[in-house]
């Protein structure tokens, strides 16, 4: 469900490296014990034809729209698009996509050999020295290879990189957003995508199901989290995020800054994603340590009868809102809290997934984007009670012709989760 910053993962990581709770002894032994093997040796990365592809239906959208070109920086779309896969900075690293023509990248002069590194399709590279302006080469690529018409804004660009390109250009071009772009292209996936979801989501519930077995009494968030980074990274995951919940802060979709430790009946929740080859996973399991009480069952109950519906109601043509209705009505039916109120479900049932782990469009009310063949999505209708505890289970599925297929099998019982 959620992501931290790589910055504060690594700060966590550090903090649960440091803490020597009564647990941590054992799930650092068994963390660091070679017990697990890649499940992705033989996963294939996107390869430089696909991206081809890619590019060209991009370009042929801009040329219907009459776009000059399309900006973007390092993140997930310019990876979509290029290949080229590059963290955010304050030296800029964008591209200028024209609706016609190679790709022009501007980067820093000493990254240019490591950008090559990744680049799938013809570009060509302006680098740009420490004491020179990315803007003005930017502005300088749209004037040679946008002939006219407006910038589309891919939407995660950030405004310094706009409003400096757009003000080092001759001809100042008018602005227009690339949302519609960008999502034509890259919300329904091709099978090679479908592919690496799968292997990344494979990675994940097994790295789950090893953590699960090693669940002890004492152990703190930091050494199951600690448990969970060793398991994904045996078995050939890219770790991308692991949020453990105990007790009371199980009840708060995010958790809580209270120190937790696992004690008998205690609610531990984990949601945790890795990535292969830039692809995504976000798997949600919620059980009991020990003896399970009658009011944790029911709500576990509840919450899987939830994912349920989702994937009942799910269908091609179906707007995306219609799911999230579907098991609030349930809820409420149930006597939850309306309108994403608690207690009860007060975030939306699911999201698109991919090469973000957020992507549009939303399995909330107010999506009315039809479902289609080859979009990908979460689906974690969770139950929170503040004060007590929380049950959130979440697996991925993506769309087909005749409905929602899993990656991964929802959990069988609180007695099975995974």
């Amino acid at each position: 469900m959620s992501r931290v910053s790589r910055r504060e993962f690594l700060a966590l990581s550090a903090a649960g490296a440091a803490i020597a709770g009564p647990g941590a002894q054992a799930a650092q032994s068994s963390a660091a014990a070679p017990t697990l093997s890649s499940v992705t040796r033989n996963v294939q990365p996107i390869d430089a034809a696909e991206h081809g592809v890619r590019l060209a239906k991009l370009q042929g959208l801009m040329q219907q729209r009459k776009n000059a070109a399309l900006l973007v920086e390092a993140g997930s779309s310019l990876e979509y698009f290029t290949g080229i896969r590059w963290w955010r900075s304050e030296r800029t690293t964008a591209a200028i996509v024209p609706a016609e023509g190679p790709v022009v990248v501007v980067t820093p002069a000493f990254e240019e050999p490591s950008i090559r590194e990744t680049l799938r399709v013809p570009a060509e590279v302006r680098p740009w020295k420490e004491d020179e302006s990315p803007f003005a080469l930017l502005a300088g690529a749209l004037r040679d290879r946008g002939h006219g018409g407006p910038l589309a804004i891919e939407p995660t660009t950030r405004y310094f990189i706009i409003e400096r390109t757009v003000a080092a250009a001759t001809t100042k071009p008018a602005i227009v957003p690339g949302d519609e772009l960008v999502r034509a292209c890259r919300m329904v996936k091709s099978p090679s995508e479908l592919a690496l979801m799968q292997a990344a989501n494979d990675v994940t519930i097994a790295a789950l199901r090893h953590v699960h077995g090693h669940i002890r009494a004492g152990m703190q968030a930091t050494d199951i989290l600690a448990a969970m980074v060793s398991a994904t990274g045996q078995l050939g995951g890219s770790h991308e995020f692991t949020l453990v919940l105990l007790n009371e802060a199980s009840a708060y979709p995010h958790g809580s800054v209270k120190p937790q430790q696992v004690h008998e009946g205690s609610v531990v929740l984990i949601d945790t994603g890795c990535s292969v080859h830039g692809y995504q996973s976000d798997i949600s399991r919620s059980w009991v340590f020990g003896e399970i009480s009658a009011r944790q069952r029911e709500l576990w109950d509840t919450v899987k009868r939830g994912q349920e519906l989702a994937l009942e109601t799910a269908r091609p043509g179906v707007a995306a809102g219609a799911v999230d209705q579907a098991v609030r009505t349930f809820y409420e039916q149930k006597g939850w809290s309306r309108d994403y109120g608690l207690p009860g479900l007060p975030h939306r049932t699911g999201h698109g997934i991919g090469m973000d782990g957020h992507e549009p469009p939303y399995l909330v009310r107010n999506d009315t984007t039809p479902l289609a063949p080859g979009m990908c999505f979460s689906d974690e209708p969770g139950l929170y009670v503040p004060g007590e505890f929380g049950i959130r289970l979440e697996d991925c599925w993506y769309m087909t012709e005749s409905g929602p297929k899993l990656f991964t099998p929802l959990a069988r019982s609180i007695d099975q989760p995974v």
